[in-house]
C-alpha cells in the first residue's frame, strides 16, 4: 500500500478489520517515501480501496496527482493479488 493511501486511511473511519490490518502493517522504507506492508484478506484490501475513492477527485472533491496515482498503484496491486488468488 503506498504512503499517500497509508496517510488517508489512518484519518479515515474505518472498522475494526480495517482498522487492525492498517496498525498491524510493517513500515518499510522505499525510495523518497515509505510503503506499508499490510497483509490482509483481498477482501478487505477492497474495502480499504472503497473509502480511498475520494483519493481519484470524485465527490467534487480536489485531489492531488500523487495522490491519484497512489490510488491507483493500489488498485493495480490488490487485482493483481486476486487474480493471483484464482490461479
Amino acid at each position: 500500500m503506498p504512503g499517500k493511501v497509508a496517510d488517508f486511511l489512518r484519518a479515515a473511519e474505518l472498522d475494526g478489520a480495517e482498522r487492525a490490518a492498517l496498525d498491524q502493517g510493517v513500515t518499510v522504507r522505499r525510495g523518497q517515501g515509505y510503503i506499508p506492508r499490510v497483509g490482509a484478506t483481498t477482501a478487505v484490501h477492497r474495502q480499504l480501496l472503497g473509502h480511498c475513492r475520494p483519493l481519484d477527485g470524485t465527490q467534487g472533491a480536489t485531489a492531488i496527482p500523487a495522490q491519484r496515482k497512489a490510488r491507483r498503484e493500489y488498485e493495480n496491486r490488490v487485482n493483481a493479488l486476486a487474480a493471483d488468488a484464482l490461479h
